[in-house]
This record gives structure tokens, sequence and C-alpha cells, in this order.
């Protein structure tokens, strides 16, 4: 097990123990979830729950862990948290079933599955950073191209 999976399983561990009512399930999402690419060193947690109006009853909790909440406008259809100063963790909490959700986890698995793909997307990826050094957003919305005609091939 590589050290990025150990960090969220831990991690995993302390969120369940802590809103396990709320979760259907708790998924390690994000470059790091992806062994042998290229990460920067934060871990992307989607939290699966029953009902989107739930994400509000986990913030007090989550908070105890060290996240803080930066409300469901950051990102859509999605309760968003941040942890670490730098960022060492962020949460996406959505609804069981939610189309974001399930676009993560298909590319997740993609990528996991075809060394083409995941050597081609940190390519693209290393290639970014190095053009949008001081622009985080046009970096990722230019990541967002390749995902979304991957996820349109598969």
């Amino acid at each position: 097990m590589y050290e990025w999976e150990k960090e969220f399983l831990l991690e995993k561990e302390r969120i369940q123990n802590i809103i396990r009512e709320y979760i259907v399930n708790v998924h390690h999402i994000g470059s790091t979830a992806v062994k042998n690419l290229s990460a920067k060193p934060i871990i992307d947690i989607a939290i699966e729950i029953k009902d989107f109006r739930d994400g509000q009853n986990c913030v007090e909790f989550l908070e105890k862990l060290g996240y803080s909440y930066k409300g469901e406008n950051v990102l859509p259809d999605r309760h968003y948290f941040s942890k670490g100063e730098p960022r060492t963790h962020q949460i996406h909490m959505y609804q069981s079933g939610n189309k974001y959700l399930l676009e993560q986890l298909k590319f997740r698995d993609y990528l996991r599955n075809n060394d083409e793909s995941r050597v081609e997307y940190e390519r693209l990826k290393l290639k970014l950073a190095t053009l949008n050094k001081n622009n985080k957003h046009k970096y990722a919305d230019q990541k967002t191209d390749f995902i979304k005609s991957t996820l349109e091939k598969i």
C-alpha cells in the first residue's frame, strides 16, 4: 500500500467515527487516489451522504477534525471542506447518486486501470502546472477538458 492510500484510510476512519450515521460511503478521489500519478500533496475525499441536507449536520463534527466548511457554493451540488494551512485534505460531500461524484469515481477507476491514459494525464498536468504557475483556476479548467473527453470515451 502506498503512502497516500494509508493517509486516506486513516482519515476515512476518523471521519466515519464522527459522522457515520450520515455516510453511505467514503471514497478516495483525485490524483492521490491513483497509484503512480504525480499529485499535489492534498488528499481528496468524497463523502457520499444519504440526503444533501445532511451535509449541514456534519459541519460541526468535521470542524472537530480540523476541517473548515467552505459552503455549498464553491463547487456545484456539494458541500466543500478543507483542512490544513497549506491545505492537506479536502472533502467533497455529495448526495448518493450525484453525477459529479459518479464522474469522479469513473475517471479515477479508468486511470487506475489504463496506464496509457494515466501517463497522458500526468504529462498534461505537469505541462499545465508549468504554464499556469500563478493561476490554479486556469490549470483546473484546462484539466477538465481532458477529463470530459475521457469520460465521453468510456
